[in-house]
């Protein structure tokens, strides 16, 4: 008798699971699954009465939280504009020295051309200040 159970276990095939196997691998599955479900419960109860309690603080300390709030972002904004603009600064003064220097950093043959047609209209405007001025001084001469 045991050896006909043996020859029927032996001829089913690799891939095909007998009925207690099958039923097995669902109880685990169904056990599995119950107790995710059990426990994503008990987090969602857990969260309802955290936010609960800490709305109900919230409201409590909202007089002073909410100062202090803003008063902590008031502070890191001025320290970060701060460190900005000291960047800034010492990036100026770096290109600055550059400059004075004659490394010729970036930008400044622009700030070349700028200088040479500023000083190229001051003078046109002194010429004309000047043509101005003669004819000015002539026209009451003459009358």
């Amino acid at each position: 008798m045991a050896e006909l159970q043996q020859q029927s276990h032996d001829q089913q095939q690799p891939g095909q699971a007998s009925q207690s196997q099958q039923f097995v691998r669902a109880a685990n599955a169904v056990t599995a699954c119950g107790s995710l479900l059990i426990l994503s419960g008990l987090i969602l109860a857990a969260t309802v009465i955290t936010l609960t309690i800490a709305t109900l603080l919230f409201v409590i300390f909202s007089p002073v939280l909410v100062p202090a709030v803003i008063t902590v972002a008031l502070i890191f904004m001025g320290f970060l504009a701060s460190g900005g603009f000291g960047v800034a600064a010492v990036t100026v003064l770096s290109w600055i020295y550059g400059y004075v220097t004659g490394k010729h950093p970036p930008g400044a043959d622009q700030l070349d051309h700028a200088s040479l047609k500023l000083a190229s209209k001051a003078q046109e405007v002194k010429d004309r200040a000047e043509q101005f001025g003669q004819q000015h001084i002539s026209g009451t001469q003459a009358s």
